[in-house]
Order: C-alpha cells, then sequence, then structure tokens
C-alpha cells in the first residue's frame, strides 16, 4: 500500500505545476486547504455512510477518494508520506500496531486545537 502512496504523492507533487483547466488536482491544490480539508472531510463522511449501509464496494471506492484527497492535503501541508510511516512505525513500538494513541500520552503541544469553520461563507438566516 505505501508503494501506491509514495505513486500518488509524486503525481500530486508534479500535478502542481499542471494546468488548473486540465487537473483536477492542480484545481484543488490551487483552492487552497480549506477546499483540500472539506474534500476531505467530505470522502470521510462517504465512507461512513457506505459502510453503515454495508456497502462493501462502496466503501472500497469511497476510500480511495479519500486517501486521494488525503494525500493532497500532505502536499499542500509539506507532509510526505513518509513522515507518516514514521509516525506509525513508533506508535507500534509503543502501543501495538492495532492500538491508536491514547489521550492521556498525547504532547502538551498537541493540545486540543481550536475548531475552525471550512468555508468563508455566511449562513443566511431563514425568513
Amino acid at each position: 500500500m505505501s508503494d501506491s502512496l509514495d505513486r500518488l504523492y509524486a503525481a500530486v507533487l508534479a500535478a502542481r505545476s499542471a494546468d488548473p483547466a486540465s487537473s483536477r488536482t492542480a484545481r484543488l491544490l490551487r483552492a487552497g486547504r480549506a477546499k483540500m480539508a472539506k474534500k476531505l472531510a467530505e470522502e470521510a463522511v462517504e465512507v461512513i455512510i457506505d459502510a453503515m449501509h454495508g456497502s462493501r464496494d462502496a466503501v472500497v471506492r469511497e476510500s480511495a477518494d479519500l486517501l486521494y484527497n488525503l494525500v493532497v492535503l500532505w502536499v499542500s501541508s509539506g507532509v510526505h508520506p513518509k513522515d507518516v510511516w514514521r509516525e506509525m512505525d513508533r506508535r507500534e513500538r509503543l502501543f501495538g500496531i492495532a492500538e491508536k494513541l491514547p489521550k492521556d500520552l498525547v504532547r502538551p503541544s498537541a493540545t486540543r486545537r481550536k475548531v475552525v469553520g471550512l468555508e468563508s461563507r455566511r449562513l443566511r438566516k431563514r425568513r
């Protein structure tokens, strides 16, 4: 799997200089991190909905979309897949591969962050 994500990462990096008129990835990269984060969240929700409906094939397709949008956000944020794999290795050594980092062991600098709006559009009041 990491080979596929490494190839996807390289392709997304290359798309930064592509023409946005012909590259969806270039358009997304130019749209900014808020748009990228919104797309990532949308794909995560779609995976959840399809999983709740028991649609295995849809979960597979939407998971691929989720990974694509995650890699686009990584590129924009300067995160390389090897950075993520290194963190995964660190966690495996500490807690085992199937365990999430315990909340009480999170570093102080990684305390809860303020949630910010993903879009700048104003909500209109209904009349």
